[in-house]
C-alpha cells in the first residue's frame, strides 16, 4: 500500500503544476464570458424596437388622414439601421517615422456628461424596408389607398408595388 501512494506522491510532483494550469484553463473556458453573445441580441432588440416605434408613429399619423379611419401597419425590414460613434484614436510608435519599428492603437468610444445615453453618434444609418402592409378602415376607397400609399413611401423610401393598403374588417 505504501508502494502506491508513493507512486502517486511522484506524479503528483511531477505533474502538479500541469494538473492545476488544465484545471485552470477548463474553469475559464466554462465560465461565463461577460457579453459574448449578449450585444449582438441587444442590436437586434434595439433594431426591433426602433422598427415597432417607426409602425406606432405611422399608425398615429396615418389615422389622423381623411378617410383612413382605424389603422394597423406592418413593416419588414432588409436591413436594420446602424448608428457610428465618435471614436478618440491613439496611436503609438517607436523608431522612425518613416519606418517605425513597432506600432500600437488604442480607441475610446467618445461620451458626453450631457442628456441621453452619453455617446456621440457621428453617422446614422436608418432600417432599409422590404414592404409595407397597411390595413385601415377606409382601405376600399381608392383616394384613400393612393394617399396612404404616397404616405409610407414617403417615410420609408418603399415604391408604390411593395406597399398594400387592404380594408379593416
Amino acid at each position: 500500500m505504501k508502494g502506491k501512494t508513493e507512486g502517486v506522491r511522484k506524479l503528483w510532483d511531477r505533474y502538479k503544476y500541469a494538473a492545476m494550469v488544465a484545471l485552470i484553463g477548463a474553469g475559464l473556458l466554462l465560465w461565463p464570458s461577460g457579453n459574448g453573445g449578449t450585444e449582438k441580441t441587444l442590436r437586434q432588440q434595439s433594431g426591433t424596437e426602433e422598427v415597432r416605434d417607426i409602425q406606432e408613429e405611422m399608425e398615429d399619423i396615418l389615422g389622423t388622414m381623411s378617410g383612413v379611419g382605424q389603422v394597423k401597419v406592418m413593416l419588414t425590414v432588409d436591413s436594420d439601421g446602424e448608428r457610428q460613434l465618435a471614436q478618440d484614436t491613439e496611436l503609438t510608435y517607436s523608431g522612425s517615422a518613416e519606418s517605425p519599428e513597432d506600432y500600437s492603437r488604442r480607441s475610446e468610444t467618445v461620451l458626453t456628461d450631457g442628456e441621453g445615453d452619453g455617446t456621440v453618434v457621428t453617422r446614422t444609418l436608418y432600417p432599409t424596408y422590404r414592404g409595407a402592409l397597411v390595413v385601415c378602415q377606409g382601405g376600399d376607397r381608392a383616394d384613400v389607398r393612393l394617399a396612404v400609399t404616397e404616405a409610407v413611401s414617403s417615410l420609408t423610401g418603399l415604391s408604390a408595388d411593395r406597399i398594400t393598403v387592404a380594408k379593416w374588417q
